[in-house]
C-alpha cells in the first residue's frame, strides 16, 4: 500500500513539474519572442515569393514591377532581345543594347548574397528630413566608406571630408560650383581630355552660369600662359571610355582638378597606388552595381570646398535619399563581411569578357581596339590582366566613316563616338550589362567580322 502510495506522489511530481517547465516556455514563448518575426513576416513572404518567380534565366521579377489584369504578382521583366510571360522566347533579330553603362553583370553576385544582402524598412523608417545629428549624412554610412576605401587602397580618406550625392552626377556640378570663383570677371573655364564622358559638357551647359563655362578639350589650354583665367579640369581615372588611367594635364596656381574616379576599383582596372586628389567622385553604381539606387560620393581636402558641395546638395536635393543611404550601408556591410568576393567575381567576370572580344577582334582587319597592357595591381598583389567596363572601338576602313552605322547596320547599338568628341569613326560598347547582352554582341560582332566582301576577303 506504502508503495502504491509512494507511486503515486512520485508521478505527481513529475507532472507537476513538467507543468512548471511547460508554463515556463510559454511565457518565454509570449514575451521573449524566441526570435519569431511578427509584423515582417508579411513583407518577407512577399520578397520571396517575387524573387522564386521563374522568368527562365533570361530576366527578373521585381515587388514593384507591373501587375496585369487577373494576375496576382508581377510580371518578368525580360532582358533585352528576350520576350514572353517568362523571358524564354529569343528574338533572334533583336539589336542588342551596348549601349547602356548598366552595370547587371554584378547581378549574379548580388544573387548569390541574397539573405545577407536583402533589408527590410519599417513604414516609419526615416521620416524626417535629417538625421538626428541635424545632418543629411549617416554617419555610419560615412565610416563604412572609409573602411572600403582603406582595404581597397583606391583612395586616401583619412582626414578628408566625405560628401554624399545622388549618385555621383549630382556631384560633378557641385564641385564645378564649389571650386568656380564668385563675381570674376570672366567665368572658370572647365575642360577634359577627349575622348571625355559626355555629360562633363552636358551638365555643364544645362546649368548654365557666369561662373562656369564648358571649354572643350584640355590640351588646347595645355600652353596658356594666362595665370588670371581660372581653369577646371575634369580627369577620369580609368577614363570612361577607353579605360585609361589618366592624370591631369594642366598645372598652376589657378588650376583646380576634379577627379572622377567611379571606375577605379579591382573590377575595371589594377589599383597601383591610392588616389590622392583635391576632390575624388565614387559611386555605388559601378562599385556594387546598384546604378537605381543612386547614391555617390566626394573623398575632399579642403573644408571650404566641402561645405560649398553640402550646401549645393541641401538646396538642390535636401541631402541624399534616407533609404538610398541605408541601402548602401547594408551592402557595404556585406562587401567588408565577404572580404575580396565581389572585387574577384567582377575582376574574372570582366576580364573574361574582353578576352572573348579581344579574340573576336583580332580576326578582323576592319576594327580595332584600345590597347590596355596588363599591370601590377596593390590590391591583388599580383599583375593582372585588362578588364575594362568598355570596349572603344575603331572602324579601320577608309570607308567605314560613320562606324556606329555600321555596327547598327549589323544589329548592334552602341555608343557614338562623336558623344565622347573622339569622331565618328569610334564607338563606345558596353561590357557591363547581362551575360544574356554580352553573349548577343559577341555573337553579332562574330557575324560581323566573318561576313566576306566582295566574295573573297574576310574583314
Amino acid at each position: 500500500m506504502f508503495q502504491i502510495q509512494n507511486s503515486k506522489s512520485y508521478g505527481f511530481s513529475v507532472l507537476f513539474l513538467t507543468s512548471i517547465i511547460i508554463n515556463v516556455l510559454l511565457i518565454s514563448k509570449r514575451y521573449v519572442g524566441e526570435g519569431d518575426l511578427t509584423w515582417t513576416k508579411r513583407a518577407a513572404t512577399e520578397a520571396e515569393a517575387v524573387a522564386a518567380i521563374s522568368c527562365s534565366g533570361h530576366g527578373r521579377a521585381y515587388l514593384d514591377g507591373l501587375i496585369l489584369d487577373g494576375k496576382q504578382e508581377p510580371i518578368c521583366e525580360c532582358s533585352d532581345c528576350y520576350g514572353g510571360p517568362d523571358c524564354s522566347q529569343l528574338f533572334p533579330n533583336c539589336t542588342v543594347n551596348a549601349n547602356s553603362g548598366d552595370p547587371l553583370f554584378l547581378e549574379p553576385f548580388w544573387v548569390k548574397h541574397a539573405g545577407s544582402s536583402a533589408f527590410l524598412v519599417a513604414g516609419w523608417h526615416r521620416m524626417s528630413y535629417m538625421y538626428s545629428d541635424g545632418s543629411y549624412i549617416s554617419q555610419e554610412l560615412e565610416s563604412h566608406i572609409r573602411k572600403v576605401h582603406a582595404i581597397v587602397g583606391n583612395a586616401i580618406t583619412e582626414g578628408r571630408y566625405i560628401a554624399f550625392g545622388v549618385g555621383s552626377t549630382q556631384l560633378l556640378n557641385a564641385a564645378v560650383r564649389a571650386l568656380s570663383p564668385r563675381n570674376a570677371s570672366s567665368p572658370a573655364r572647365v575642360v577634359a581630355s577627349i575622348p571625355f564622358y559626355p555629360v562633363y559638357e552636358e551638365q555643364t551647359n544645362l546649368f548654365q552660369s557666369m561662373d562656369f563655362k564648358f571649354e572643350g578639350d584640355t590640351s588646347s589650354w595645355k600652353n596658356n600662359s594666362d595665370v588670371y583665367t581660372d581653369m577646371i579640369e575634369f580627369v577620369t581615372s580609368p577614363n570612361n571610355p577607353d579605360g585609361k588611367l589618366n592624370q591631369a594635364v594642366l598645372e598652376g596656381e589657378n588650376v583646380k582638378t576634379i577627379y572622377d574616379h567611379a571606375y577605379y576599383w579591382p573590377h575595371f582596372t589594377p589599383i597601383p597606388t591610392p588616389a590622392d586628389g583635391d576632390i575624388m567622385l565614387f559611386s555605388m553604381s559601378k562599385f556594387t552595381g546598384h546604378a537605381g539606387s543612386r547614391f555617390g560620393w566626394a573623398v575632399i581636402k579642403d573644408e571650404a570646398i566641402y561645405q560649398r558641395m553640402i550646401r549645393y546638395s541641401q538646396l538642390n536635393t535636401i541631402g541624399v535619399c534616407r533609404d538610398s543611404q541605408l541601402r548602401a550601408l547594408k551592402l557595404l556591410k556585406v562587401v567588408l563581411q565577404q572580404r575580396n568576393d565581389i572585387y574577384e567575381f567582377g575582376y574574372a567576370t570582366m576580364m573574361k569578357r574582353w578576352e572573348r572580344l579581344s579574340s573576336v577582334i583580332s580576326m578582323s582587319e576592319r576594327f580595332s581596339l584600345q590597347k590596355i597592357a596588363p599591370n601590377y595591381c596593390n590590391f591583388f598583389q599580383k599583375v593582372r590582366d585588362p578588364s575594362p567596363a568598355y570596349a572603344w572601338l575603331k572602324c579601320e576602313r577608309e570607308e567605314d566613316k560613320d562606324c556606329h552605322a555600321v555596327l547598327r547596320a549589323g544589329k548592334i547599338d552602341g555608343r557614338e563616338g562623336n558623344r565622347f568628341s573622339a569622331g565618328d569613326r569610334y564607338v563606345r560598347l558596353s561590357l557591363l550589362r547581362r551575360q544574356d547582352d554580352f553573349d548577343l554582341l559577341i555573337q553579332k560582332l562574330n557575324q560581323l567580322v566573318s561576313r566576306k566582301e566582295d566574295g573573297s576577303k574576310s574583314m
